[in-house]
């Protein structure tokens, strides 16, 4: 038989990840510096603050809301109070992931075939994401230059020359991660006013992934959910990051805009989310607990990706010589990862791969994650400290090597 196009996916694969598998399988040491879930990095969780509210007789009643229960959505709402945002609770819609709000949105404004803008480098799971939902992730660029700025001329440029063409109807949508993941740009408010600007002149909705938000390493920028919102404005977040429960499967769309286009939205997105009833009764009873309690294990992290970095920057240092370093890190504003600048002797993934072989360190090659440019490698800032900078070491030594 015939499977449908929408998964006729190249499954094969990497010569990278075969290898990674193959040194896992054996048991040879790794050193993991993809690391990125934060129950595996050794952060100290107090079972009880997880686990007790999970135990709660509320949930023994089965009383399906679409949009999720009002208790876990006044939390929510009280999540955004705490960071200077009125978010009511009539605007909030709960999904099981980020990844299923994003399918919601997907399906709420783009039919098949259409498009959504998305900023790039980023993560690679949305493209897995829009296929099955039969829409088209078209990137615009993310440009470098002592930091990361969004590339307005030249997203100007592709509707420009899509409305030339009697195809800018097509693209419904403008995306971006705030903070970038993995670069770790913030938009600021002069690229966000400009965006909303893009979206008023070419009637598109802005969907903005807030999961790194709490994860600053300076002054942090502003959620989204804050301000006035001239355009339909969708914004994501959930447990996985802002409470590093990424187990728990609870996240949510906050929704803003004009009211009449807002009000539309939200009573389509119930709609679909009343089709799936993805969120569990006892995860909607612990979420107040979870977000109330998180604070402990984002400043865990925070600290945590804060040494590394640090550490990250010392040895870099050090490799200088009273030259020029083999390595340079990109700048980073927020986030759980940091971004290489290697000599581009090979591809990423090549130099992933030598790395992996000869010193047993794992990293993310920057193609995975749509770099443009060669020689970009992406670390998690994740790990345990004495195995960041074993980790770290080895790179350089070998990329010095080369």
């Amino acid at each position: 038989m015939e499977f449908s196009r929408r998964t006729d996916w190249d499954l094969r694969a990497t010569q990278w990840a075969e290898e990674l598998e193959k040194r896992r399988a054996s048991g040879a040491r790794i050193i993991d510096l993809t690391a990125s879930n934060p129950t595996r990095c050794g952060f100290r969780y107090e079972p009880s603050q997880v686990l007790s509210p999970l135990v709660s007789p509320t949930a023994l009643l089965y009383r399906p809301d679409p949009r999720g229960s009002l208790k876990a959505r006044q939390a929510i709402s009280r999540y955004y109070a705490a960071r200077g945002c009125e978010v009511d609770v009539s605007r909030l819609l709960m999904t099981a992931s980020t990844s299923e709000a994003y399918s919601y949105l997907f399906r709420l404004l783009a039919n098949p075939g259409d498009e959504i803008l998305i900023a790039q480098p980023s993560y690679p799971l949305l493209d897995f994401l829009a296929q099955l939902d039969d829409v088209r992730l078209t990137p615009y660029g993310l440009l470098y230059d002592h930091g990361w700025q969004i590339d307005l001329e030249g997203l100007r440029h592709q509707l420009n020359s899509r409305r030339t063409t009697g195809q800018g109807s097509r693209i419904k949508a403008i995306a971006l991660v705030h903070p970038n993941n993995p670069t770790g740009h913030y938009t600021r408010s002069a690229e966000r006013a400009a965006l909303e600007s893009i979206c008023r002149e070419y009637d598109l909705a802005l969907i903005v992934d807030e999961v790194f938000l709490d994860y600053p390493f300076s002054a942090p920028e502003s959620s989204f959910a804050a301000g006035e919102h001239a355009v339909p404005t969708f914004v994501l977040s959930g447990v996985s990051k802002i409470a590093a429960l990424p187990q728990m499967k609870v996240a949510w769309i906050a929704a803003f805009g004009p009211d009449r286009e807002r009000t539309a939205a939200l009573d389509r997105l119930e709609v679909i989310a009343d089709t799936f009833l993805s969120t569990s009764a006892p995860v909607e009873c612990a979420l107040p607990g979870w977000l109330e309690g998180g604070e402990g294990l984002r400043k865990q992290i925070r600290e945590r990706t804060q040494r590394n970095l640090a550490a990250l920057d010392g040895v870099l240092a050090g490799s200088a010589g009273g030259g020029h370093p083999p390595v340079n890190r990109l700048h980073v504003e927020a986030g759980w990862y940091a971004v290489l600048r290697v000599p581009a002797i090979a591809g990423d993934e090549q130099i992933a791969l030598e790395l992996l072989t000869r010193r047993g360190v794992a990293v993310h090659p920057g193609e995975f994650f749509g770099f443009s440019e060669p020689g970009r490698l992406v670390v998690s800032l994740l790990p345990s400290e004495e195995e960041f900078l074993e980790g770290v070491r080895l790179l350089i030594e070998e990329i010095g090597r080369q």
